[in-house]
């Protein structure tokens, strides 16, 4: 099976936790620091579409801005899954493919008896509705609460989960309403 990781964090030098997730991936994985390839969002929609095309996983790795995601994985978004090709009566290019969110949130108080009072699963729904319509397989995502705040060591055993979780045969698909 063959992964690919884009990792859309705006500088990821200065980050942390994914900056040590993605360093932590085995070599046979492609990270991809998509803020380093198209700092002025001028997107390659052939080069993008081609990476994808090869991929059999593709994982949006990103750090959790207001509730959603940084501003070029939502241009990327919008440049690379045209219609014709990721969706529509022809658009099949990524269908059967799977698709892993991986996300960090600052805080790690998200679910409904916390201050969030959503967790973070529901605030993804966008990302699985895309998932839908371009027929991808989404997989239950890989979360990494706290990302503000978490120690050295959690931070470790995160970095050790991820690669695991990564390379695993089998992920599991999350359901509609979980």
């Amino acid at each position: 099976m063959k992964t690919v990781v884009l990792v859309f964090h705006p500088d990821l030098n200065t980050s942390r936790v994914n900056r040590a997730l993605a360093a932590g991936l085995p070599a046979e994985i492609e990270v991809r620091d998509m803020y380093q390839l198209y700092p002025d969002f001028k997107i390659d929609v052939a080069q993008e579409q081609a990476v994808l095309a090869d991929a059999d996983r593709i994982v949006l790795q990103f750090p959790m801005y207001w509730y959603s995601s940084p501003a070029l994985l939502k241009q990327w978004e919008d440049d690379v899954l045209e219609y014709g090709w990721a969706y529509g009566s022809k658009g099949d290019a990524l269908h059967g493919k799977e698709l892993v969110i991986a996300v960090s949130p600052g805080a790690d108080n998200y679910d409904r008896d916390k201050f969030a009072k959503y967790h973070v699963t529901e605030l993804l729904r966008p990302f699985q509705a895309t998932s839908r319509l371009i027929g991808t397989k989404f997989i239950k995502p890989f979360i990494t609460v706290g990302a503000s705040t978490i120690g050295k060591e959690q931070l470790e055993q995160q970095v050790q989960a991820y690669a695991t979780y990564l390379t695993q045969a089998t992920l599991p698909v999350l359901g509609d309403f979980e």
